[in-house]
C-alpha cells in the first residue's frame, strides 16, 4: 500500500514532497506555517492579501494608519475613486513580507506566494505587477496565481529578470480555463510551472456557480491531464480541495497528479494565523454548519462557516484604509449594498447587509470564517481536552500525517 512519502513532484532536477499548502489570506498562512512546510520537504505558502496590513503587524511599519490620515476626508464619501494605493509603499510591504520569510527558510523545500488577481485595489494592472515583480525581487521561489483566469498577468513581469527563473503557476477549476490562459499567453513562449485544479470543495472563493456540488475534483484533473498529455506539454498538475487525508492524496498521485494541495487541516495548527479560540470553533463544527453563500463582493461563491460574524454585519466601508477589492473605477459591490441599507437607516444605526460583505475588514479581523468542505471532520484529527476544548495540532504533525498514512488513517496527536 503506498503512501505519499512514496512519490515526489520533480521541477526539472529538484525533487519535492508532493505536499503543498495553500495561501490562505489575510496572513492565515503565515510565514511560520510556510516556513515549516518548506522546512519539511513540501511547499509552502504565503499570501500577499492585505500586505500592507500584513507588513504593519509584523514589521512595525504604519502603512494602513498613513494611508487612512490621508484620505481620512473621503471616509463618508460614497465615491471611492480617488483612493489609491502608493505603489511604492505596496512594493516595500511586499518585499518585507517576502523577504523575512526567504531569509528564513531552512530545508529543501520551496517557498510560494499565492497573488490573487481579484484584489483589484483600484488600479488593478499596476497593484498585480508591483505584488508580482516586488516579490520576485524579494527572492520567492514561486508565485502562484488565483482567484481569476490571470489572462495578462505573465505579460506584467515578462520583463523581470526572474520571469523565467521563479516557478510560476496558475489555479484552474476545468480544463476550459487552463486552454484559454495558454492560448492567450502563447506569445510569450512561456508555460506555467505548474497546474493547480482546484475542485468543489475547497475553502473560500470557489471557481464554480453555486451548482458546484454537480462537479468533482477526480473528474477535472483526469481532464487537464489528458488535455496535456494530449498537447504534449511538461506541466505538473497539482490536485486541490478536498483532500483531506494521506489515502485521498495518493488516489490522486496514484491518477497521474504530480502533488497536492491542502488547507483545511492546517487552519488547526499552531502555526496558523487563525486565533487559537476561531480554531476551536472550526474543531466544533457540524457538517450543516458550512455554508455556500454568495457574500464576497468578488462576485465569486463562497465557502465558509455561517457562524461567521461577518454575515450579515452592516460595518462601514474601510476604503481608505484598506480598499483591496475596489475596481478601477472606486467601486465595490459592498459599498453599494451599504449605501442602500444606509438610505434605509439615514441615522446609521442597526444596518445590517445580508447580501454583501466587507471583505477586507472582516478578513483582517479574522470575522470571515472561510473554511473547507471536510472542516466538519477536524474534531476527528486530534483529541479533547477535559476543559472541552480540542487539542491544537503542529504543522509538523499534519505534514506528516499526510506523509505517512496509509487506509484513510488519521494519526492523533500523543
Amino acid at each position: 500500500m503506498k503512501r505519499v512519502d512514496d512519490f515526489r513532484l520533480k521541477f526539472g532536477k529538484k525533487e519535492i514532497v508532493p505536499i503543498i499548502v495553500g495561501g490562505m489570506g489575510v496572513d492565515i498562512s503565515t510565514a511560520e506555517l510556510a516556513l515549516e512546510t518548506a522546512r519539511l520537504g513540501g511547499i509552502g505558502h504565503i499570501s500577499d492579501a492585505m500586505v500592507n496590513d500584513v507588513s504593519d503587524r509584523r514589521f512595525d511599519t504604519s502603512f494602513v494608519k498613513d494611508k487612512t490620515k490621508l484620505y481620512k476626508h473621503n471616509i463618508l464619501n460614497a465615491d471611492k475613486s480617488e483612493v489609491k494605493f502608493d505603489l511604492d509603499i505596496l512594493a516595500e510591504a511586499t518585499r518585507n513580507h517576502v523577504g523575512s520569510t526567504m531569509e528564513a527558510k531552512k530545508g529543501d523545500g520551496l517557498i510560494f506566494v499565492n497573488c490573487m488577481e481579484k484584489l483589484t485595489m483600484n488600479g488593478p494592472r499596476e497593484t498585480l505587477q508591483v505584488r508580482m515583480a516586488s516579490a520576485l525581487d524579494a527572492g520567492v521561489d514561486g508565485i502562484t496565481l488565483s482567484a481569476g483566469l490571470h489572462l495578462g498577468s505573465f505579460g506584467l513581469i515578462a520583463d523581470h529578470p526572474r520571469f523565467r527563473d521563479a516557478k510560476l503557476g496558475i489555479i484552474v477549476s476545468s480544463v476550459r480555463a487552463l486552454q484559454l490562459f495558454l492560448r492567450k499567453n502563447a506569445r510569450l513562449d512561456r508555460k506555467p510551472d505548474f497546474v493547480v485544479v482546484e475542485g468543489p470543495l475547497a475553502g473560500g472563493h470557489l471557481g464554480f456557480g453555486l451548482d458546484w456540488a454537480q462537479f468533482d475534483l477526480a473528474t477535472i484533473i483526469a481532464e487537464v491531464i489528458k488535455f496535456i498529455k494530449d498537447e504534449q506539454l511538461d506541466i505538473p498538475v497539482i490536485a486541490a480541495g478536498g483532500v483531506f487525508t494521506g489515502s485521498d492524496a495518493v488516489s490522486f498521485l496514484e491518477s497521474g497528479s504530480a502533488a497536492v494541495q491542502v488547507a483545511t487541516r492546517f487552519t488547526v495548527a499552531r502555526e496558523c494565523g487563525l486565533p487559537d479560540d476561531v480554531k476551536q470553533d472550526y474543531y466544533r463544527a457540524n457538517e450543516d454548519d458550512i455554508v455556500v453563500n454568495t457574500i464576497s463582493p468578488t462576485g465569486y461563491p463562497m465557502r465558509m462557516l455561517k457562524g461567521s460574524p461577518a454575515i450579515g454585519d452592516g460595518i462601514r466601508p474601510n476604503c481608505e484604509s484598506y480598499g483591496y477589492l475596489l475596481d478601477g473605477n472606486g467601486n465595490c459591490a459592498y459599498i453599494t449594498a451599504y449605501n442602500r441599507e444606509l438610505a434605509l437607516h439615514p441615522d446609521g444605526k442597526n444596518i445590517h447587509v445580508m447580501d454583501k460583505t466587507c471583505l477586507c475588514t472582516q478578513m483582517r479581523n479574522f470575522k470571515l470564517w472561510t473554511c473547507g468542505h471536510y472542516t466538519y471532520r477536524l474534531k476527528d484529527t486530534t483529541r479533547k481536552n477535559a476543559d472541552g476544548s480540542y487539542q491544537l495540532l503542529t504543522a509538523e504533525h499534519i505534514f506528516n500525517d499526510y506523509l505517512y498514512s496509509v487506509d484513510h488513517q488519521i494519526a492523533l496527536p500523543a
